[in-house]
């Protein structure tokens, strides 16, 4: 009898075993992630949800977000270090829902690779389930795809996609802000997850430094830096509408400070942050310095300490500022709601850094 000498799929660089296993190593991680009401368990073709769970609201609104991680993936490829780009993933997503004041429920994740690697797979589900726990979230299903040809053996990238529920009448945003309120500011954990191609462009390949390297300001390796995660500040947020009043919340990414802020400073309105009352971490002076990046730039691409803004009712800003302490975040009063002037936008910084 002669051998089969056809193509296969397993011929092609795609390995369905691989995968199957990988499916059995992140299930423990997935489970731990389980609220109830999720329905059934990994490898169904849809995630289950009990949407009966919603009939306490008078009218729920259901808030849903996607996004990625960016290119900071290549650094976590190229040390090694699988299972904390999933914080990032989660709090890409889940940071983004919670601005609206709303609960997050579920997510899915899509990881797409050159070539399966069960455990690194397994670890960087870890790292999502991980961070659905911490942003209160179940992790209710995903998808693993293996790109041979297209994508090296050891690239990959990953997406999500959440969603969360916010009671109609409970929905925060530009409508609530007021002439006045106080600006809070929520410190940063890093860099977070945004302007990497910037930092990598700068650090690694115009600076020349190696990941490795031990830098004193820090007190670790540039590398260990780099890959800080995202902090998630979704149930902060909401144990702050649960203790206080709260306008608005502005997750800061993409676009820095200014811009994302002014996405939820109404017309009329304009919100002044000062510099003054905080100090970034070395890590931005660092990105600066080594590609003599102008201050501008570096506040329109990177949050420059500040994760995520919360705008109150000044006389509520010592009782947000009390519960942020309570849950350790570190917080402070960055600036205040203003009327809008002619030449005025929706946000600017004022002053100079501490």
């Amino acid at each position: 009898m002669s051998e089969t000498t056809g193509a296969s799929y397993a011929a092609a660089g795609v390995d369905i075993k691989a995968g199957d296993r990988a499916v059995e190593l992140m299930k423990e991680w997935v489970k731990k992630t389980r609220r109830p009401e999720v329905l059934g368990g990994l490898g169904g073709f849809a995630g289950l949800f009990d949407a009966s769970a919603l009939k306490r609201y008078e009218r729920p609104l259901l808030a849903s977000a996607t996004d990625g991680v960016g290119t900071k993936v290549d650094l976590a490829r190229r040390l090694g270090v699988y299972d904390t780009i999933g914080h990032d993933l989660v709090a890409m997503v889940m940071d983004d829902i919670v601005v609206c004041g709303a609960e997050p429920l579920f997510m899915t994740d899509y990881i797409c690779v050159g070539k399966v690697h069960p455990e690194r797979v397994a670890a960087i589900v870890k790292g999502i389930a991980e961070g659905c726990v911490l942003a209160g979230c179940a992790l209710v299903g995903g998808e693993t795809a293996e790109h041979p040809g297209l994508l090296g053996e050891d690239d990959f990238d990953v997406a999500g996609a959440g969603t969360g529920v916010v009671e109609a009448d409970r929905l925060l945003g530009p409508d609530r802000i007021r002439e006045g309120d106080a600006v809070i500011a929520l410190a940063a954990s890093g860099l977070h997850s945004n302007g990497y191609s910037l930092v990598r462009h700068v650090l690694l390949d115009r600076a020349g430094l190696s990941l490795d390297a031990h830098i004193e300001d820090f007190g670790r390796t540039l590398g260990e830096e780099l890959l800080e995660p995202t902090k998630i500040y979704s149930l902060d947020c909401l144990a702050l509408t649960r203790t206080t009043e709260v306008h608005a919340f502005s997750h800061i990414t993409g676009g820095g400070l200014a811009a994302n802020l002014a996405r939820v400073i109404p017309d009329t309105l304009h919100a002044v942050v000062d510099r003054s009352t905080w100090t970034p971490a070395p890590v931005f002076d660092l990105v600066g310095r080594s590609g003599d990046v102008e201050r501008l730039e570096l506040e329109k691409t990177l949050n420059m300490g500040v994760g995520m803004i919360a705008v109150v009712p000044q006389e509520s800003a010592d009782a947000a500022l009390t519960t942020l302490a309570d849950r350790g975040v570190d917080a402070w009063v960055a600036g205040e709601i203003t009327a809008r002037g002619e030449h005025t936008t929706g946000a600017a910084l004022v002053g100079e850094h501490a």
